[in-house]
């Protein structure tokens, strides 16, 4: 394949399995609500033996993106790792049935892949418990340089960060793009991701990434304040573009010489909020790609983590495309 991409991303390859359940069932359990915790291959069928009724999909905070870009029109790839098993065989179809890029060969021996059990409680916070499997293998030989090459900006999620291998690889990757004078992009995922990895964060966002996403729980976290403006005034030149999102508050878009207010986009009910922050960014990274204006960006990136949140699962079931058509 040698068709220029607009994005690329680095990621965990993951089916989600989504089921609702009470704060009760997450206390019992000593789980912490909201937080993405990993566990390993029994947690994960000893967990998913007392799961209600649940829905599989295919997941990944970097793939949902990636979805979402392909949903609105644009030309993506994703590199990530599945095995040669049941669950590894869906998320292939699913990604590339939106038309992604994705020829990350599937590991044949060693760990199945890679499951997010995620909880989703009536106030539609969403809690996981992750069982990498595969996805955490990912590694710097899994980087192709002549596609990293043909995209625009290279994006990668913060969570895969807690695999060494990953490091090495998403370092790789960035420095093909920078010196093929290409972007780089960085979702810093999680505030206790940000906890695990705080200085090795604040490395890679001086210095590697050019477009950094996070919510206010995130950035607040990697320049260790209780203050959201501090926190912006801290990310102010440390990278291109900081898109901090806030709930129903809409989302702050940082430069170096200006801040651009972004409003929510009204939904009727809030169904779920996974997946919201990966939707916002597959809205704004394409805007951004196509040459949009910072608060056109933002405005995109709000219709689809509208679109989202509005339903169970973090892949738009709505055609993304027509949705902001209709409403920008």
């Amino acid at each position: 394949m040698t068709k220029p991409l607009d994005v690329i991303a680095i990621g965990n390859a993951l089916v989600d399995v989504l089921t609702h359940a009470q704060d009760d069932f997450l206390i019992e359990r000593k789980i912490e609500k909201g937080s993405m915790s990993l566990i390993d291959a029994d947690q994960a069928e000893n967990l998913y033996s007392q799961m209600g009724p649940a829905v599989e999909v295919s997941g990944g905070s970097a793939a949902n993106t990636i979805a979402g870009i392909a949903s609105l029109g644009g030309s993506a790839g994703f590199i990530g790792k599945v095995a040669d098993d049941q669950l590894g065989a869906i998320f292939k179809h699913d990604i590339t049935a939106l038309g992604v890029e994705f020829t990350t060969k599937p590991m044949r021996e060693g760990k199945p892949t890679g499951r997010c059990l995620v909880f989703v409680t009536p106030d539609a916070q969403r809690t996981m418990q992750t069982f990498l499997g595969s996805a955490g293998e990912v590694s710097p030989a899994d980087i192709d340089a002549e596609q990293i090459k043909r995209a625009k900006i290279t994006y990668f999620e913060g969570y895969l960060w807690d695999q060494p291998p990953a490091k090495e690889a998403y370092v790789k990757a960035a420095k093909i793009a920078h010196e093929a004078g290409k972007k780089t992009s960085l979702t810093l995922s999680d505030s206790f991701c940000v906890h695990r990895h705080r200085a090795e964060f604040l490395e890679l966002v001086d210095g590697h990434v050019d477009v950094l996403f996070a919510n206010e729980q995130e950035i607040i976290a990697l320049y260790e304040t209780d203050n959201f403006d501090a926190a912006v005034q801290a990310v102010r030149g440390k990278c291109d573009i900081a898109v901090i999102t806030r709930s129903e508050k809409g989302a702050v878009i940082v430069t170096p010489d200006e801040t651009v207010e972004v409003a929510a986009h009204p939904v009727d009910k809030v169904e779920d909020t996974t997946g919201a922050g990966d939707l916002f960014a597959a809205g704004f990274l394409y805007g951004l790609t196509q040459g949009k204006p910072l608060a056109e960006c933002g405005k995109i990136a709000a219709i689809c983590a509208a679109e989202i949140i509005s339903h169970v699962g973090a892949r738009p079931e709505a055609d993304l495309q027509a949705l902001v058509a209709k409403h920008l």
